[in-house]
């Protein structure tokens, strides 16, 4: 029995030679520069990718499996790609991981634990962002670790929850509540899920163990019938990347720096604003319906039926339809990013109800997503701006319909067109506007353009 297992060992240590040396001749910093893109950058992309054949293997051998195979799966191949990406600095996230579930097991189901769980996570993050931070978009073990800290945060608060009575929680807090006492095993599948943890969704425990224990299916028992539709959004993805890829070589956030930018007539600096602003978004909405699909593939996607038919939307970042066609600055956010969206209204906004004022609430977690995303004072004014853009927003709209005349002017047909198209221009140049702070992260570039 021995000698077998030695034999075993050996084995897997000569394919971990084999592989270690055909990532070395794919020579991926060479194929990367081929492209265009950053070898980090590349490696994401097929990390992304990678989730499809491991979902695949996961229909077809785990899906009837034991619910801690399961686990592990998720936990192996999670640190596996974690390592493919950012190497020996997946530690960062393996101790929050271990960290949490100490926190859970030590404080219990308390505001301690609560407190503790969002000053630490959040304090590791940040100094992640302080320590690493450049004047340029870096993919670094942050990016990941930031879609981590939510889910943990989560987690906390859900736990929490799970030991109050059951009618003094509301409807959406019921069903996040978790019950039951998690295993270190289940934070770890949970924490590193191969379709979703290096750039989300987010999705709460409840809803991933129920993926675990096979509920999350179209046919009762059996393995979902999510093919088509994971393909759908895959296809749509892949449509995103090729325009992204062949169109950002040429409207690019460097380009507000230049000279030649400065000397252009204002339209013009306008026109590319405009443009630049929707076409920056195209890279999140390409990892998003990426992800997206393989999410549908497992399961995960699955958010039971409406009028007799599956939904597959429980993983949706993106409305892609909403995107293109809604001229409000509302409908951008209601249609970009969906369940971080949800996850602060769910666990920031809805909790800071006791402060009695709608706005400080808004504007507190406008702040918590500003500092979430990074240190930069790029993101703190973008997400001021969306504050206020969305005020004057909701404010000239009521003008309108309180006003007989404007009301009257907006409901003639035949100026639908126009007015859309006004709206669609002026949404998409103040999205840009706001954007150019996102996308040059320090005041003294984000400056220049304002």
């Amino acid at each position: 029995m021995a000698s077998a297992a030695e034999g075993d060992v050996g084995t897997v240590a000569e394919l971990a030679t084999v592989l270690r040396w055909g990532f070395q001749e794919l020579s991926l910093n060479k194929l990367a520069a081929s492209l265009g893109a950053t070898e980090q950058a590349l490696r994401l992309i097929i990390s992304i990718f990678l989730g499809y054949p491991l979902a695949l293997f996961y229909r077809h051998y785990l899906f009837y499996k034991d619910s801690y195979l399961i686990h592990l799966f998720h936990t192996f191949t999670g640190l596996s790609i974690m390592y493919f990406n950012f190497g020996n600095q997946l530690y960062h996230s393996l101790l929050c991981v271990v960290l949490q579930f100490l926190i859970l097991r030590l404080m219990g189901r308390t505001i301690t634990a609560i407190l503790t769980t969002f000053c630490f996570q959040m304090a590791y993050l940040l100094a992640g962002y302080y320590y690493t931070a450049t004047g340029n978009y870096d993919i670094k073990w942050t990016m990941p670790h930031c879609v981590l800290t939510l889910k943990l945060i989560g987690l906390a608060v859900d736990y929490f929850d799970g030991g109050k009575e059951q009618n003094s929680l509301s409807s959406e807090q019921q069903k996040y509540a978790i019950r039951g006492v998690p295993s270190l095993l289940e934070v770890a599948g949970f924490s590193y899920f191969y379709g979703a943890f290096l750039v989300g969704p987010q999705f709460s425990m409840n809803h991933y163990m129920k993926l675990v224990q096979g509920q999350l299916t179209d046919i009762p028992g059996k393995i979902p019938n999510s093919t088509k539709p994971a393909l759908k959004r895959l296809s749509l993805g892949l449509v995103y990347l090729v325009g992204y890829t062949l169109l950002s070589p040429h409207i690019t956030e460097e380009y507000f720096l230049t000279e030649d930018y400065d000397s252009r007539p204002f339209w013009f600096r306008c026109m590319y604003m405009l443009v630049w602003g929707k076409f920056v978004l195209y890279k999140y909405v390409t990892c998003w319906l990426v992800t997206e699909g393989v999410c549908i593939l497992t399961g995960l996607g699955f958010n039971n039926f409406e009028n007799g038919k599956a939904k597959w939307d429980a993983c949706a970042n993106m409305k892609v339809w909403l995107f293109e066609t809604n001229p409000r600055f509302t409908g951008t956010i209601a249609s970009f990013n969906i369940n971080t969206n949800a996850w602060v209204a769910r666990y920031i906004f809805k909790r800071l109800k006791f402060l009695g004022n709608k706005e400080l609430s808004q504007g507190l977690s406008l702040l918590f997503l500003a500092l979430w995303h990074g240190l930069h004072s790029g993101y703190l004014i973008c997400f001021q701006m969306e504050f206020l853009i969305v005020i004057v927003e909701r404010q000239a709209a009521s003008l309108i319909r309180e006003s007989p005349t404007l009301s009257n002017l907006a409901s003639i047909t035949v100026l639908q067109p126009f007015y859309y198209l006004v709206q669609q221009t002026i949404h998409w140049l103040f999205m840009g506007y706001s954007m150019t702070a996102f996308c040059l992260f320090t005041w003294d570039k984000w400056l220049k353009v304002a």
